[in-house]
């Protein structure tokens, strides 16, 4: 059954992704029947994940348009503190809430949002290791494995990707 034919979901990617938190995502998505894009500052470039899993970008994120998508999906790792200093990347994922879309980040992919300015007021979790981050962005941060508050959804790390996984699904049905 594919319960997201139709949907497009825009993915970010850079070196040092986490692996699982890119993958897991993508495949899940895909294999409900959503077209998932996988954007990189280059298109076509191998980008490695932190235990070494490449992913080919689909598309450079310079060439994204926020309208083109039903969703944007924000895998952790490292790759979400270099991605967050690119102000395209800044820029679409502020369409993506002004246009009240779902927005999903798990672990540190936490750090896009509060470098986009839009945390404030948002009920949250992640990886422990931003909780202050997420705070001094005036979100409020819970320990809990899926957390949705209005179009976005957040999770801890890879152990909480299925719940991540049923509530970005349950969004865009």
């Amino acid at each position: 059954m594919s319960t997201l034919k139709g949907k497009r979901i825009l993915m970010f990617v850079d070196h040092v992704y986490e692996d699982l938190e890119l993958w897991y995502p993508k495949l899940r998505l895909t294999e409900e029947g959503a077209e998932v894009v996988v954007a990189g500052p280059e298109e076509g470039v191998i980008y490695n994940g932190k235990n070494g899993y490449p992913c080919r970008s689909d598309a450079a994120i310079n060439d994204m348009e926020s309208s083109d998508f039903d969703a944007l999906v924000l895998p952790g790792g490292f790759a979400p503190d270099k991605l967050r200093r690119d102000p395209r990347v800044l820029q679409l994922t502020r369409e993506f809430h002004k246009d009240g879309k779902p927005l999903a980040h798990i672990c540190h992919a936490g750090w896009i949002p509060i470098s986009a300015g839009i945390m404030k007021g948002f009920r949250c979790t992640s990886t422990p290791g931003i909780k202050d981050d997420l705070m001094n962005a005036g979100a409020e941060w819970v320990d809990q494995e899926v957390v949705v508050d209005r179009h976005q959804i957040t999770s801890r790390n890879p152990n909480d990707l299925p719940a991540f996984c049923r509530e970005i699904i349950r969004a865009l049905e």
